[in-house]
């Protein structure tokens, strides 16, 4: 595995001292976020409209910037449960842990980032990137490796800091600094979720030009996650919690887009209410969140198939299926 090992090394240290402790506080649950996007809405609406209080639970949420910062959230006991990429679950249980953490719910089926330009480009294809380099994200985490599988996908010829490859994707770049330092004139294109990349287009630096999420299709990209001694002895409030989200998800699907944007506009007062209304349009055209929050074995595949080929895990047949993910609790 190439992972990080800095990463690696911190989850280690941290997973030992945690074993047989991790009974949540009554009702009151802490949600660590990897990012605070609209590409989430489904569970600040079941925040603000009390969904989950009307399941009897007291949710905190708190933004840890990076899968790797939020699985150290879940390993610290800073909260119960993470919202990442399930790639951060792989890693962990790649280096042996007892404790480690497990999905069971997918809240996103589809990337949520967006490709931006420095230039408008009309009728934007994938081979547009050959000879440029590209802002991906931090190495091994999903946005830059769903990029690397689109790229590669498109028949391009993809390297990691190589300014000398086809195409150069940076990955020295820490995923809540993607914008700014796109806007500082550094690299060709860089992936945004929103509300950064409408940002980024206002503030007329650069054009989106391609959805992320249209290009790679169907896979559990964000999923709620909780460690293992977690689950053994919370699972009535893991069902709950899972409950208020799946009704939010249906909520952001059948409601008008402004009344959703009403909802949650207090979560981004530094996006106007009209950006809010087309961020969501835009994610629920794609069907960005989850139509079905089980994650089947066939799309953990595709999961697996897309961290191989960024060549952070060996073989995906040594991943077992049936331990890092579990459909109870729907």
């Amino acid at each position: 595995m190439k992972y990080n090992k800095l990463m690696i090394g911190l989850l280690s240290f941290m997973v030992i001292p945690l074993v047989g402790c991790n009974k949540t506080n009554g009702n009151k649950v802490t949600v660590a976020e990897v990012t605070h996007s609209l590409f989430y809405a489904p569970q600040y609406v079941a925040k603000n409209l009390g969904f989950f209080k009307a399941e009897g639970l007291d949710i905190d949420f708190i933004t840890t910037p990076g899968a790797d910062k939020t699985m150290a959230a879940l390993l610290s006991k800073d909260a119960q449960i993470g919202l990442m990429g399930p790639e951060a679950t792989v890693y962990i249980e790649q280096q042996g842990a007892t404790n480690y953490a497990i999905n069971f719910a997918k809240l996103t089926q589809k990337d949520g980032s967006f490709l931006l330009a420095r230039d408008k480009i009309d009728n934007f294809t994938w081979n547009m990137t050959k000879g440029k380099t590209i802002i991906g994200g931090r190495k091994g985490g999903m946005p830059e490796m769903v990029l690397e599988y689109i790229l590669k996908n498109n028949g391009l010829d993809v390297k990691q800091d190589d300014p000398k490859a086809e195409v150069n994707v940076r990955t020295d770049v820490q995923f809540d600094v993607l914008a700014g330092v796109f806007q500082a004139g550094q690299s060709d294109f860089v992936a945004l979720f929103e509300p950064s990349a409408t940002q980024v287009v206002k503030n007329g630096v650069g054009h989106i030009v391609a959805s992320l999420g249209e290009s790679s299709g169907i896979i559990p990209y964000t999923a709620y996650s909780t460690l293992k001694n977690t689950m053994d002895k919370n699972g009535d409030m893991l069902k709950k919690f899972t409950k208020a989200i799946d009704k939010a998800i249906k909520y952001c699907y059948t409601e008008p887009i402004e009344n959703i944007a009403k909802v949650v506009q207090n979560d981004f007062l530094s996006s106007p209410l009209d950006e809010i209304e087309m961020i969501l349009q835009n994610y629920r055209n794609i069907e960005a969140w989850a139509t079905d929050m089980h994650i089947t074995k066939e799309n953990f595949d595709k999961l697996l198939t897309i961290i191989e080929m960024a060549g952070e895990i060996n073989s995906k047949d040594t991943i077992d299926y049936n331990k890092l993910v579990t459909d109870k609790y729907l």
